[in-house]
């Protein structure tokens, strides 16, 4: 019995092997690449453009009509003492990538005839609101998923076919991981933050992709807080540094932290793999990984009433006084 086990085991990792190169995607060589960063004035997004131009990329920022250019010239400024090529070009343009696809189509087109072809989309445009169901306004959960869902729809939509017809590109969606559990205080946000990742499977089936969603921290309401703050932090230039890498490589998933690693193991469902290590990774580690999410859920609903109990006897000691 052990021995048929034992065959099928290397029957199955021998598979694996030979499918391999099948699923993984050549590396992309960032030296002279076009990349475009939506959300590129801050965080996340801004750090991404920074790691690529320190590879050699030349780069388009893309922010929403209400950023100034002051912050434009800041960020292009912070760009271009990381260069390693000395003709490399930041090109700073202003856009909503949510509210009209024909001005995205219009700025992507205006960026590929000054920089070429855009071989990598960064699509880290998005936005965030934390509080109970009942008081986030109706008008926000509409806002949510135009700027977090299609502003990277419509990007994406306006540099996918060129990339068809060259056979080659990445596109990566900055997701949350609040878009991998849905957690106190994010029911607006959640929801915009899983259609990405429907969105990313769905594509990977035709071109590169990329899904990446880092840690969150939120600080309202209390149960938001005080959950986000089991989960570990990294800043924005770390996780930067990650994304990139896993970008370059092909990986589809690309992970941040400990936490990161196994919520993204728990999550896989039937995301694609691009490596032997990561499907075997994800069978080994499936069993143990759910028995510490059960605890961690655990956690995360004893807080939850530990905060309305607090909230109950506030509101007592209001009325009595």
């Amino acid at each position: 019995m052990l021995l048929v086990v034992a065959a099928f085991i290397v029957a199955f990792v021998l598979l694996l092997y030979m499918i391999s190169p099948l699923i993984s995607p050549k590396p992309l060589k960032l030296n002279g690449a076009h990349v475009v960063v939506t959300g590129g004035s801050s965080g996340i997004g801004k750090c991404i453009a920074i790691e690529c131009y320190r590879q050699g990329a030349f780069i388009t920022l893309v922010a929403r009509d209400e950023v100034s250019t002051n912050i434009h010239v800041h960020s292009k400024g912070e760009l271009v003492p990381c260069h390693s090529r000395a003709e490399q070009v930041v090109l700073c343009i202003s856009v909503d990538v949510s509210s009209d696809y024909s001005q995205v189509e219009n700025v992507i087109k205006q960026a590929q005839e000054k920089l070429g072809p855009v071989d990598m989309l960064v699509n880290c445009a998005g936005t965030s609101i934390s509080a109970k169901f009942e008081e986030v306004e109706v008008d926000r959960f509409k806002k949510l998923m135009e700027v977090n869902y299609l502003g990277s729809v419509y990007p994406t939509r306006a540099v996918i076919t060129t990339m068809k017809e060259r056979r080659m590109g990445r596109i990566m969606f900055v997701s949350s991981q609040a878009g991998q559990i849905g957690l106190f205080g994010y029911t607006a946000y959640s929801p915009s933050k899983f259609a990405l990742r429907g969105l990313a499977e769905s594509l990977q089936m035709e071109v590169c992709v990329l899904f990446c969603p880092p840690p969150i921290k939120y600080h309202f309401p209390l149960e938001t807080k005080l959950i986000s703050e089991t989960s570990g932090v990294c800043q924005p230039d770390q996780v930067a540094k990650i994304v990139v890498r896993d970008a370059v490589q092909g990986n589809f998933n690309s992970s941040v932290g400990p936490d990161g690693y196994m919520l993204s193991a728990l999550t896989c469902g039937m995301s694609p793999v691009t490596s032997i290590t990561e499907g075997l990774q994800q069978i080994v580690t499936m069993g143990l990984f759910r028995t510490i999410a059960l605890f961690y859920l655990g956690s995360f609903d004893s807080i939850v009433r530990r905060c309305m109990i607090q909230r109950e006897q506030s509101k007592a000691a209001d009325k009595r006084e």
